[in-house]
């Protein structure tokens, strides 16, 4: 499939927001380029030998989107626009200048296998399909995955935070529900760590498909997940085939949408139960922490990763 690509010309302390302002208009994903250097425990996570050399850090940054070929675009572009000058008001943005090219799914494919690399969190080694397994270390357990076009190769601070809250609160037997499931890795998580069953939403349905070929690969039983394409907030029959009585519901997505999903929440778990919240940018935390508490959530914790906010809360 060919796409259009929009490449944003911005800064290093603006790719995160321009990222989020992106995601929050509705693009589900995005490509970063920059030239900031590894820290040493991103190097420690590189199971490489020689890490290419990057040009000097001058604080740039390009920001790409993708969009059909042939899908009006002309709204959303105003749009991004709108988005950049408004994040101008807080933070530098730099040219914001947009340029357009077209790429095709297998090119972000494959250029994305460059930079997923095999890590380890909370004992958990997470690695790509295509890396031989490392010759030292033990495990408390081992998920391949290959994200495909969905989002979702554990590396990001917002997964982390909720692989973190999985790893602490989750029991053996529970039932958990996974909104916006994208590349399936909470899902396969979970039941590494011994939920009894998984089920998974997302608005794309790429990404059903992308956790089931990873359910597959990481030979776990079908029938302990079912997934599901659709949104939960307004799809009346889709909140039927989810069913209720979660033991933990996690939604690793973005505020703008935690916000309006919370309400519909408490319908799926049970008394009691967790609601793993993340993707939350840090300037954000109030406006969710204040929607789980009107919908009648106690706040047990909130952690930060960089930028980013994971809160956890029970029903």
């Amino acid at each position: 499939m060919k796409w259009k690509q929009y490449t944003i010309h911005t800064t290093t302390e603006a790719e995160d927001f321009v990222s989020n302002m992106l995601a929050e208009l509705g693009i589900a994903g995005v490509q970063v380029e920059d030239n900031i250097p590894l820290s040493a425990e991103d190097k420690e996570k590189l199971y490489i030998d020689i890490l290419p050399e990057l040009p000097p850090d001058e604080g740039i940054a390009k920001v790409s989107f993708f969009v059909e070929d042939g899908e009006e675009d002309s709204e959303l572009l105003a749009k991004v626009r709108n988005g950049l000058e408004d994040l101008r008001m807080f933070v530098d943005v730099g040219s914001a200048k947009i340029e357009q090219a077209e790429t095709e799914d297998k090119d972000w494919i494959n250029n994305g296998k460059k930079y997923f690399k095999s890590f380890t969190i909370e004992g958990i080694l997470i690695k790509p399909t295509w890396e031989q397994m490392p010759r030292q270390g033990a495990y408390r357990t081992v998920i391949e995955i290959d994200p495909g076009t969905s989002f979702g190769t554990g590396k990001h601070e917002t997964t982390q935070l909720c692989i973190r809250q999985l790893c602490k609160h989750l029991r053996p037997e529970d039932r958990v529900l996974d909104v916006g499931c994208g590349s399936g890795i909470l899902s396969l998580v979970s039941l590494k760590l011994g939920a009894s069953s998984v089920t998974g939403t997302d608005i794309d349905p790429l990404c059903i498909e992308a956790t089931r070929e990873n359910m597959q690969t990481n030979h776990l039983p079908m029938g302990n997940g079912r997934f599901y394409h659709g949104n939960l907030m307004d799809d009346s029959g889709l909140k039927q085939q989810v069913g209720g009585g979660y033991d933990i519901v996690v939604a690793n997505i973005l505020a703008d949408i935690i916000i309006p999903l919370t309400p519909v929440v408490p319908h799926h778990l049970k008394e009691g139960g967790l609601y793993i919240t993340s993707g939350i940018i840090d300037f954000k935390e109030e406006a969710v922490t204040s929607a789980l508490e009107d919908a009648g959530f106690g706040i047990l914790e909130v952690c930060h990763q960089g930028e980013w906010v994971g809160i956890t809360a029970r029903k």
